[in-house]
């Protein structure tokens, strides 16, 4: 008899974790710093949720009312014309809810990260404490990104080393370190990895989805930019809440006891 073996997709929804403590630690730290923040424990530190949407396609589909024999209900092609895309690099602020910053390009690389978040802790009170939450891209960890924390920070030069040979900027995991450092005025929180879902401006993103984008019709690049910016100022004004957080992170015996 046959044995079935399973698709390979099949084993992208149970990803292989390396350390289990280590995880459980990091998914319970990333539920307080949440916590907190909802529950505004710590008026003087920010909670901020960020990631990028990039990819977002300008479609335009023929659509026009019916005859009058079929109610006048508005129709709309299946097909498109693609006008281009754009990317969107957004934050979300966790205490309220609200996206206190975005930026729309054409790109979204290690530059476009780097003065955004530059831009962002300038807007902020500059004695309040700000803790990034992001996932682990490449450009979320960047040796331009370093540079602007070290200068914020104090640090010379010479105490970075060298990107790729030795030093704070040897690796992403040894910049990933540095980001992440408590004793900062700005820190970064970075999920684990396949954790998308603890990062809460995924939440606002399927709101974007499900709103604008799915349904849309953009007669242009702009016209999309046009209207995300316009359903972020509406957002902010109608539908911004704070998350009712309630998952509280993984305990080292249930973790054990899927282990097993």
């Amino acid at each position: 008899m046959q044995t079935l073996q399973p698709h390979k997709s099949e084993y992208w929804l149970y990803p292989k974790i390396d350390n289990w403590s280590l995880f459980v630690e990091r998914v319970e730290l990333i539920c307080q710093l949440i916590k907190q923040s909802t529950q505004k424990e710590s008026p003087n530190c920010h909670l901020l949720s960020i990631d990028e949407k990039s990819g977002i396609q300008a479609r335009e589909r023929y659509e026009e009312r019916g005859p009058k024999s079929r109610g006048f209900k508005r129709r709309k092609e299946y097909e498109y014309v693609r006008h281009g895309t754009s990317s969107l690099i957004a934050a979300v602020q966790v205490e309220n809810g609200k996206v206190i910053k975005h930026h729309q390009g054409p790109t979204r690389d290690e530059s476009d990260y780097c003065e955004f978040i530059k831009e962002l802790v300038n807007e902020l009170p500059e004695l309040d404490q700000i803790v990034i939450l992001a996932d682990q891209l490449n450009t979320h960890v960047s040796e331009s990104l370093v540079l602007w924390m070290a200068e914020l920070e104090g640090y010379e030069r010479k105490e970075l080393g060298k990107k790729g040979k030795e030093g704070i900027l040897k690796s992403m995991e040894s910049r990933k370190l540095f980001l992440e450092k408590s004793l900062h005025r700005v820190r970064f929180i970075f999920t684990p990895k396949h954790c998308s879902w603890l990062n809460p401006i995924e939440n606002w993103f399927a709101k974007l989805q499900r709103h604008i984008i799915n349904k849309g019709n953009f007669t242009s690049v702009v016209d999309l930019e046009t209207k995300i910016d316009k359903y972020i100022l509406f957002y902010n004004n109608e539908l911004a809440k704070c998350d009712k957080w309630r998952f509280k992170g993984f305990t080292k015996g249930k973790v054990l006891e899927n282990t097993a």
